[in-house]
């Protein structure tokens, strides 16, 4: 047993020596293709976007299915518009009353300006009346002190003056109540034109509601998840479906409080996601958090300060994700590579191909 030991003893040391130094390459090849960079694991998310009804009504129709491909102001969904219909039609109607109540109010001023000048014409009659008493009466009162003339002309012309004076007032009352009487028309008028505004104003409104009646969808991206059926009764902001624009993907990692105040915006990152290891993906930093996560309540010591991670994100470039909507999934991990080093050199591991390079280029 002793001599069987002896034979291979030297073969295991030599073993053992050989994956040591191995092992020991690899450490420092490791350490050297990534000096001035910093690493960090990673999931690829997606801009999410709620499709819901302004309005509470129910859902008439849904024209997409989970997994759809739909463009900026495509119809998503409608909702029924029996009852904005119908209100529509009760606005349209109150319009044209209203339009009608302006004509008429209009016709009231015309009137109460034909008014006004029959009773301007009446003061000027009453006044060339009033003229001719009192000049009877002068004469009247010559004769009577001559005494050519009886008392009782007299008494009658001076009662035709009086007469001649109440009928001139009542005139100009006449006048000043048409005047009034115009400036209450002119006011009906104004108040028959706010209402039809106001007729216009509540058109336009349902005409609005009716447009929100078409659930379109606000930019380019992909059907993930149908929340409501047609036939169902919403609530006012009810959520009936959920896009992901995929043309604003990224990844948010975490990196050491050490390397976060090292990262710049716009600093270079390479994306290796474990569902394709032979793609390397390039992407940019777009966001860096500017309180740390994971932190301790109290930090008093070194070891504690290590446990500081900021978070990160890159994101991908649009004319990329443009080129290969098929392929964009959301939630797959990944290994994000950050360029700490503006003058450090990405290893050929981490090489763009030059496939990709074209895409950014153009």
């Amino acid at each position: 047993m002793k001599t069987h030991l002896r034979k291979w003893l030297p073969l295991a040391m030599l073993v053992i020596l050989g994956a040591g130094a191995w092992l020991a390459w690899s450490h420092w090849n490791d350490s050297t293709a990534t000096d001035g960079f910093v690493m960090g694991n990673g999931r690829m998310e997606a801009t999410e976007i709620d499709v819901a009804t302004k309005l509470p009504g129910r859902l008439a129709e849904v024209h997409v299915r989970e997994g759809d491909f739909v463009r900026a102001g495509d119809v998503l969904a409608r909702m029924d518009v029996s009852a904005l219909n119908a209100a529509r039609s009760e606005a349209e109607a109150r319009h044209a009353q209203a339009r009608h109540g302006v004509a008429t109010a209009h016709a009231q001023v015309a009137l109460r300006e034909s008014d006004l000048r029959a009773a301007r014409a009446l003061v000027t009659l009453r006044e060339s009346e009033l003229d001719a008493a009192r000049r009877r009466l002068n004469r009247s009162e010559a004769l009577a002190r001559d005494g050519a003339s009886s008392q009782q002309e007299l008494d009658d012309d001076r009662a035709r003056v009086q007469g001649a004076q109440a009928a001139l007032a009542a005139a100009q009352a006449q006048a000043d109540a048409a005047v009034a009487a115009i400036q209450a028309a002119q006011t009906q008028v104004t108040g028959a034109e706010a209402q039809v505004a106001a007729a216009v104003a509540s058109v336009a409104r349902i005409d609005a509601d009716l447009q929100d009646a078409d659930l379109r969808a606000p930019r380019d991206g992909r059907v993930q998840i149908i929340t409501a059926r047609a036939g169902e009764v919403l609530g006012a902001g009810g959520r009936v479906l959920n896009l992901l624009d995929l043309a604003d993907v990224y990844m948010t990692f975490f990196v050491p409080e050490t390397d976060a105040g090292r990262i710049a915006l716009g600093s270079e990152v390479r994306i290796v996601l474990d569902a394709a290891p032979e793609y390397v993906i390039p992407a940019q930093v777009s966001f860096v958090a500017s309180q740390a996560q994971f932190t301790p309540k109290t930090v008093e010591t070194a070891s504690e300060r290590q446990k500081l991670m900021f978070r990160v994100r890159a994101q991908l470039p649009p004319a990329l994700l443009r080129r290969h909507l098929e392929q964009v999934k959301t939630g797959v991990p990944g290994v994000a590579w950050l360029k700490l080093d503006a003058q450090a050199h990405w290893p050929e591991s981490l090489a763009v191909t030059q496939s990709l390079q074209t895409i950014l280029e153009d």
